[in-house]
């Protein structure tokens, strides 16, 4: 039968960013796939990292900048963008709006795997 995810988890996260993981490690315990809902604000950065995982993130409100070695792009609304496992890259939000989105790590995300600077 299908299991419903009834309400994510808030997981704390310095610089004022929201994350609400809705699947994943630490609210439906499942370590094969994480789903969380961001909410950054302007000016929000984090570190850098070189993760065990792919991630795949969904922009819907906002623009989000990711950094890697290869350069830096500009996510929209409504576009997405795939970070490769063991690709360094950076997250950020300078822009006024900051950000909302959807990201998806395969397996799922957890602090030690993400080999952060």
């Amino acid at each position: 039968m299908a299991t419903l995810i009834a309400n994510p988890t808030r997981i704390p996260v310095p610089g004022g960013k929201l994350l609400d993981e809705y699947i994943g490690r630490v609210n439906s315990k499942d370590a094969a796939v994480s789903i969380a809902h961001m909410r950054s604000p302007s000016g929000w950065t984090e570190p850098g990292q070189q993760p065990e995982f792919d991630e795949f993130t969904v922009v819907l409100r906002g623009s989000l900048r990711v950094e890697s070695h290869q350069g830096v792009l500009e996510v929209h609304a409504g576009q997405a963008v795939v970070a490769k496992r063991g690709e360094w890259v950076r997250y950020s939000t300078p822009g006024s709006e900051g950000a909302e989105y959807i990201a998806v790590c395969v397996p799922a995300f957890d602090l030690a795997s993400a080999h952060r600077d």
